[in-house]
């Protein structure tokens, strides 16, 4: 496969370099991104939605640990064998690990994806428990 010349824009490798700057230019690693969260307290749930764009439910891991989630997505890669003009859109999937305010359990928890949008609900674990005098 023969790429040919490529003409070098040293505008387009510094606009690159301070993307990484940039307010979410952290949220590329390498050829994963941290989607981003809207995280919001309802009545005895936290609902968590993420931006998963290009990911099928079948390839999305989400993992509930005290007051932490990790969600993992991989997406479908594009062929190789293409050549572009221009491609941006290199990332191979999704990583996030999400400290919550308070401590969920995976029991009764609900994820669903629409739309490129992942909706994670999860039950807010109960604080106080009652212990019976016997």
């Amino acid at each position: 496969m023969t790429r040919g010349i490529i003409r070098w824009d040293p505008v387009e490798d510094i606009t690159r370099a301070l993307d990484r700057f940039a307010p979410g230019g952290e949220m590329l690693a390498g050829r994963t991104l941290a989607p981003l969260v809207d995280i919001k307290d309802e009545d005895n749930n936290i609902i968590i939605n993420a931006d998963l764009p290009g990911v099928n439910k079948e390839d999305i891991d989400i993992t509930v640990s005290d007051n932490t989630v990790q969600i993992n997505a991989k997406c479908s890669k594009e062929s190789t064998e293409e050549v572009y003009y221009r491609q941006e859109r290199t990332y191979e999937g999704f990583s996030r690990t999400i400290v919550l305010p308070e401590a969920v359990t995976e029991e009764g928890a609900s994820a669903k994806l629409e739309n490129g949008v992942l909706k994670v609900t999860l039950p807010k674990l109960e604080k106080e428990h009652k212990i019976t005098v016997q």
